[in-house]
């Protein structure tokens, strides 16, 4: 069983080697573990601490392309790599390394595809109070569109199987967290939370630069997410509500015009005419997105099961060339006789 533990890094020089040297050398249930850092076009030198600290992998952005396009680098390296079981970490050491089997333990015995670390927001000593009502509301928004229990929906410490890890595209370009949880979710993964113990913030965050910019950001990720795996209820609902929103001046002007009044109300039909008909052309629209989500889903297995077979050739391969090189002796001791 080979666990990579895979870190996002921009600009992390200074705080990479404490978050290293917290992560564990040895699990229960786990042969292998390899450590993968993505720099994600760090202008310091990041990927020089990480290969002195004797990182297995590293994955280099040329330019900063956003947390979300730096986690689903990692994600498609540690596949690439072999990976059983993917733990995605901050380089910030906010999360405590020893936790990491805390976390892995529900994949292993099977009752799990993905595992979120839970900060215990309500009650963590290193929020203010702001904080805390903004992580619990996202979360209850999270846990409302993914339909899962999930208690702590910004976590970035979460463990992944890999038969999950093949069926999430992350398509945001702002944060993965959200998106993640909205997809598996979607997909009938098994997600559970297990609580887990965090470090004092070393630097403000470099994902935003301030909490409106966040909300935005998290709210628009909720959203385009949300509507990608659910567009038909999105867009009947929208379309329902202008069209019922638009029937209300037909009704204000079919009751002038019972009681005589009709002449000078006509600016009611026009206005309510065109509102329910913007009404029907979302509901039209909706049809329209939930054929190509539909076709969205297909593409999506057709990815996965490309991923089956290239884990399937990888295997073969290492199994062929394991049996050349234990054939090899015997055949050299032929030649040799």
């Amino acid at each position: 069983m080979k666990l990579i533990i895979q870190i996002p890094c921009y600009n992390e020089a200074e705080s990479l080697p404490e978050t290293l040297v917290a992560l564990p050398r040895q699990i229960d249930g786990i042969d292998i573990i390899e450590i993968l850092v993505i720099d994600d076009g760090s202008k310091d030198n990041t990927s020089d601490v990480a290969r002195r600290f004797g990182v297995h992998h590293i994955v280099r952005h040329r330019t900063n392309r956003g947390l979300a396009a730096a986690f689903q680098s990692g994600i498609n390296k540690a596949l690439a790599e072999g990976a059983d079981i993917i733990v995605n970490t901050d380089a910030d050491n906010q999360y405590e390394g020893r936790d990491i089997g805390k976390l892995v333990a529900p994949v292993l015995a099977g009752e799990a595809d993905i595992v979120v670390g839970d900060r215990g927001v309500r009650d963590n000593a290193h929020f203010g109070p702001f904080k805390r009502l903004l992580q619990m509301l996202g979360s209850a928004t999270v846990k409302r569109l993914s339909n899962t229990q999930i208690t702590d929906a910004v976590s970035g410490f979460r463990a992944i199987s890999r038969s999950a890890a093949q069926k999430i595209n992350i398509t945001s370009s702002f944060s993965y967290t959200t998106e993640m949880l909205i997809q598996a979710g979607r997909k009938r993964m098994a997600i559970i939370s297990v609580p887990i113990r965090t470090n004092g913030a070393i630097r403000p965050s470099r994902l935003f630069k301030s909490i409106p910019q966040f909300i935005t950001n998290t709210a628009a990720t909720m959203i385009r997410s949300y509507a990608m795996y659910n567009p038909l209820k999105v867009f009947v609902m929208a379309g329902a509500g202008l069209f019922l929103l638009g029937a209300l001046p037909i009704v204000r002007f079919i009751w002038f015009f019972i009681n005589g009044e009709g002449q000078g109300h006509l600016q009611s039909i026009v206005i309510g005419g065109s509102l329910m008909t913007l009404g029907v052309v979302a509901i039209m629209f909706g049809a329209v997105a939930d054929l190509v989500g539909r076709n969205r889903q297909l593409l999506e297995q057709t990815l996965e099961r490309i991923r089956h077979l290239e884990d399937k050739i990888d295997r073969g391969s290492i199994v062929s060339l394991e049996s050349q090189q234990r054939t090899a002796p015997t055949k050299s001791r032929k030649k040799s006789a």
